[in-house]
């Protein structure tokens, strides 16, 4: 009795101690973990908040001090002179083209998406191939094509050349058809035996289930449409229809005046950011979910 305690009180000390270790070691990188995450959090949030304060200094100061967190004077004048300016203007033309063209997308993808991934015709294996084309050429290849044809049909100037020719988008498609092809036929079938024809089926029945990737899809065409620039640049050169990301590129060329107006130039930009940032934070989770959905399936 006195041999068989002895030989297992060393086991019961060691174990622990080996538990100790172990425990500190995850704790250590645990540590490392969250340091690395914080230093990193730190290096994006810092340029948000030099934009928030530069917004409340003058030139001068912006200028000289542009790293300073103590705006040395605090003004509102940057923000009292974009509000003075076509700014407003600049944000209802924003919201308009961009809840037009959100909404287009979202109801011409998924049924273009649908088409491919469910209907039988003549040509579809071919459409998507060019989809897939399109989405390898660079836009601003497609500019001057664009004018022309904005020209040539006469919206030139107008509401549509902003937002009929970025109504569609390939990206959009093809996001729509890979989910689709994710949900069971026989649902689909159940639905037909039931009556329902085609369109039917897919508006009542199979878009419903497509939750996560429409989420998705507007959240990318809210936030496409909403920094869209090149586009903007030929579609318009009426001061009454620019956009913002059109307005306040005109900003560093000096069109509010002499001087660098960085505090102007960072409150239009710090205004132009919270819509498409409430937008995302939003719908994050569903952003999530959509963006998996191809990947989950193959």
């Amino acid at each position: 009795m006195t041999t068989a305690s002895r030989s297992t009180t060393p086991a019961t000390k060691v174990e622990p101690e080996i538990q100790a270790v172990g425990t500190k070691t995850g704790i250590g990188k645990k540590l490392v973990f969250y340091a690395v995450l914080i230093f990193f959090a730190i290096l994006y949030i810092y340029p948000f908040i030099i934009q928030l304060i530069t917004a409340f200094k003058t030139n001068p100061d912006a200028t000289n001090n542009a790293l300073s967190l103590t705006p040395d004077p605090f003004t509102t004048g940057a923000w009292d002179t974009l509000f003075s300016s076509d700014y407003p203007v600049w944000f209802t033309n924003s919201i308009i083209v961009t809840l037009c063209v959100t909404a287009g997308r979202v109801f011409f993808c998924s049924l273009a998406g649908y088409a491919l991934a469910r209907l039988k015709f003549t040509g579809r294996t071919t459409i998507f191939t060019g989809l897939l084309a399109i989405m390898a050429v660079p836009g601003v290849v497609l500019m001057i094509p664009k004018f022309l044809v904005l020209n040539y049909i006469g919206i030139y100037n107008t509401y549509p050349a902003l937002i009929v020719p970025i109504m569609v988008d390939a990206a959009g498609i093809f996001i729509m058809k890979q989910f689709f092809e994710s949900i069971p036929v026989s649902v689909e079938e159940a639905a037909r035996i039931d009556g329902a024809g085609v369109f039917r089926t897919f508006w009542s029945v199979v878009l419903p289930m497509a939750k996560p990737a429409l989420i998705t899809l507007t959240i990318l065409s809210f936030q496409g449409s909403w920094n869209e620039l090149p586009h903007f640049i030929i579609a318009t050169n009426n001061p009454d229809l620019y956009t913002l990301t059109r307005g306040v590129a005109g900003f560093t060329g000096g069109s509010l005046g002499s001087g660098n107006q960085y505090p102007i130039s960072m409150a239009a930009a710090l205004l132009m950011t919270i819509p498409s940032a409430l937008v995302f934070i939003v719908f994050q989770r569903y952003f999530t979910q959509g963006a998996n959905a191809g990947a989950e399936k193959g």
